[in-house]
């Protein structure tokens, strides 16, 4: 399987061929061939350094000149101005397996970015880690890491991913992810867009030059995954990748909890299937309370007979006997008076 990079002239031909962009803005110029990017790493998010700071994931990026991919960890980055939100990056793949990146940027809404499930609100489609109001922003608490940080706009709302979780980082292709930009992603493509800052630019470039970073030294786990502030990659608050077992993730990974109703029915769901009683049938009823259950007195034990030894020769088994009837107190009865004989009468 080989790679290279390309012309920008066969670049540019190729991107519009090969893709129907948003818009070309979205279109890097690099691009490598039959090599697709690694699976995302799993990874923790650190806590939020202070208000206004956006969340923006880690990603996959190509660089040229080392011929390999490297993993820009994912940091909180300060918003351009308010109201704007960040529209992660994502990879496209052509049916020739030629792969394609589509940068990122700021705008009022947040757009298309491949359906890839980056965690941490950005679950494939949209952003569900919070919103602009009055020129602050409001964090959702069960997708942010908030941490010890004091802020005041903060709310907790429970996020139901459906669509297929996953940990592929390209769209389209062989084996890519299958989602394709909505309405309201086409119009958020073509809205009013500001590029990444220049310490989100500064924040790549350290990483292109961090060895450690690169997929044929980290193999997928960059030990560098996710950092609180753009461009800090040692100290407090640094997160390493975690080893994955399988493909998945839990809830908490993929950018939602699930709350005590939902964790009980599927308590109750799985005792039904093993075809037992579930453990609290009281907690599956809405606003219903958990009622214990009342605690069992175990029956004293009973005298155990002891074993009959063996019965000597000739002696006859024991034989039934029933057992005597209950006498019944009642009065005796009284003796029966003789009756008397008719007289005959005489002749």
């Amino acid at each position: 399987m080989s790679h290279k990079p390309w012309s920008r002239s066969v670049i540019l031909t190729l991107a519009l061929l090969a893709l129907p962009a948003l818009s070309m803005a979205q279109v890097s110029l690099s691009i490598s061939v039959n090599v697709p990017p690694p699976e995302l790493p799993i990874y923790e998010q650190p806590p939020i350094p202070g208000d206004g700071y956006i969340w923006t994931p880690g990603y996959w990026a190509w660089g040229d000149d080392i011929q390999d991919y490297f993993w820009v960890p994912g940091t909180w980055v300060l918003a351009p101005q308010p109201d704007y939100l960040w529209t992660p990056g994502y990879w496209g793949a052509s049916e020739g397996a030629l792969f394609i990146w589509h940068t990122g940027y700021w705008g009022p809404h947040v757009g298309f970015y491949g359906g890839v499930d980056y965690g941490h609100g950005y679950g494939g489609e949209g952003y569900h880690g919070g919103y602009w109001r009055g020129g602050h922003m409001h964090y959702n608490r069960s997708v942010n890491n908030i941490g010890n940080v004091h802020i005041t706009n903060v709310y907790n709302r429970t996020v139901i991913n459906n669509v297929t979780v996953n940990r592929v980082s390209y769209n389209g292709g062989n084996g890519g992810i299958r989602a394709r930009p909505s309405a309201a992603d086409g119009r958020a493509g073509r809205d009013r867009h500001i590029d990444k800052t220049p310490v989100q630019r500064e924040h790549e470039q350290a990483a292109r030059g961090n060895p450690v970073l690169r997929a044929k030294e980290n193999h997928g786990r960059p030990p560098i995954a996710a950092t609180p502030k753009p461009g800090n990659f040692s100290g407090a608050g640094v997160v390493a990748a975690k080893p994955a077992a399988d493909g998945s993730r839990g809830p908490q990974e993929r950018g939602g909890r699930l709350d005590k109703a939902q964790s009980d029915k599927r308590q109750e769901q799985r005792a039904s299937q093993a075809g037992r009683e579930p453990a609290n049938p009281a907690a599956s009823a809405p606003g219903a309370a958990a009622v214990p259950r009342p605690a069992i007195t175990p029956r004293p034990p009973t005298e155990s007979r002891p074993a009959a030894g063996p019965r000597p020769a000739g002696e006859p088994r024991e034989t039934y006997k029933p057992r005597p009837a209950i006498e019944q107190h009642r009065q005796p009865e009284q003796p029966q008076q003789p009756r008397a004989q008719p007289q005959q009468p005489q002749a």
